[in-house]
């Protein structure tokens, strides 16, 4: 079986849910190339980039500029770069009448590979925002392939808010199948217009031989390590719950909360602490390579994943941190939002709290700070279940399985 996936990014330190599948088919005996439309990340790259040499297995297409004059423009430069190898192929990019929109809109064009040689059976979009650019790859470069499409957040949240809700009309008419990444998703798709038919909770997995159970227990100092990792955008709340965190530094003296990611609000964060008087105690650590967060991971004691929905809409499904830190044995706070309750069970692995709703967290932190005998019990019952719902091998092998069940009705 060979495999394209469409990524936005790669290599991207953020997002090693996508990571996990391509390791997990690789070492399944099947081919997979990544079609990324921009370079990721190449200072903080993970290990397995490199121990599986996925630079070697990925390509950059052409970015599609937003306004129609200027990518015209650019589009008569990639007709003169490369229609010398194959000119068939993007005079058939161009066919107006039989494609008419994919055409029109030279979707085709910029995704038209002259050089591409492979067959591919399998094409799996990572996004639901990259889906016009996958339908145009399929169209153009593997018409015999099956589409598959994940959605995974924003791209049915934010990205309906910005460009309506029949952004996906198109993709909902073909015959592709949709993989949502929690129920909540799943929701919202069905909402849309999608036939229940073709969508199924493929849930996003993590490497639990790579996050050991440690037992959380007061240190021998008494000092408690919070961590919270995450963008610094919007929808990750970090503000919030600095907030929260601040109204219990005079209460507590043996507290301290870790913060590791960067972003586009970096410097309101960092005037936010200043302003609350809690520079000694709240530490940006800025990006981190996976392994280095592990080890800070093993050294923490709570985790908040503060998520919120953002004022453009834009929601996560389930942060990939929460699964992580679970798997580790540490007790968890979260916030009532998207899918986050599916893994999150409330009072029991941690607690959930309405978003923005600093005093509840605050209130909830001070207990988990006060009661290090319930972190060993709230860690055991987050292992679990991440062992049960969330471990890449086994969704591996049921993404293996949906793969197998699409090209079998093909042949029927």
């Amino acid at each position: 079986m060979q495999i394209a996936f469409i990524v936005s990014y790669f290599p991207s330190v953020s997002e090693t849910f996508i990571l996990n599948q391509i390791v997990g088919l690789l070492e399944r005996g099947y081919e997979v190339d990544i079609y990324a439309e921009q370079i990721g990340n190449n200072l903080t790259i993970h290990p397995d980039v490199k121990k599986y040499r996925l630079l070697e297995r990925t390509y950059y297409l052409p970015q599609v500029p937003e306004n129609y004059v200027w990518r015209l423009f650019k589009g008569i430069g990639l007709l003169l770069a490369n229609g010398f190898q194959a000119p068939g192929l993007l005079m058939h990019s161009l066919n107006f009448i039989k494609y008419e929109k994919q055409a029109l809109s030279l979707y085709l064009l910029y995704t038209a590979i002259p050089s591409l040689k492979k067959k591919y059976d399998i094409v799996h979009c990572q996004f639901g925002a990259l889906s016009f650019r996958a339908m145009a790859f399929c169209t153009i470069n593997a018409p015999q392939s099956k589409l598959i499409t994940a959605f995974r957040g924003y791209d049915i949240s934010g990205f309906i808010q910005k460009k309506g809700i029949h952004i996906y009309n198109d993709l909902f008419k073909k015959e592709i199948f949709l993989l949502p990444n929690c129920e909540y998703l799943k929701q919202l798709v069905l909402k849309l217009g999608c036939s229940e038919k073709r969508v199924a909770v493929h849930r996003s997995g993590i490497d639990c031989s790579r996050f050991l159970f440690i037992p959380r227990y007061l240190p021998p100092n008494g000092r408690i390590q919070i961590i919270t990792i995450g963008r610094f955008v919007q929808k990750k709340g970090i503000d919030y719950s600095i907030r929260a965190f601040a109204k219990l530094t005079n209460k507590h003296q043996n507290i301290e909360y870790n913060i590791i990611g960067d972003g586009s609000l970096r410097s309101n964060i960092e005037q936010l602490i200043r302003e609350l008087n809690v520079s000694e105690s709240v530490k940006l650590l800025g990006w981190k390579q996976q392994e280095e967060c592990i080890e800070i991971l093993n050294n923490s004691h709570i985790l908040i994943a503060p998520s919120v929905t953002g004022q453009d809409g834009d929601q996560e499904g389930i942060p990939n941190v929460l699964k992580e830190a679970m798997a580790m044995g540490l007790p968890v706070i979260s916030t009532l939002h998207a899918g986050i309750p599916e893994v999150v069970e409330d009072g029991i692995s941690g607690f959930l709290v309405p978003e923005r709703d600093v005093d509840t967290m605050s209130e909830k932190l001070n207990y988990l700070i006060e009661h290090p005998e319930v972190w060993h019990s709230m860690g055991r019952a987050g292992r679990t279940r991440i062992e049960k719902d969330y471990n890449t091998q086994k969704l591996n092998d049921e993404l293996v399985k949906i793969y197998q069940q699409l090209l079998n009705l093909g042949e029927g």
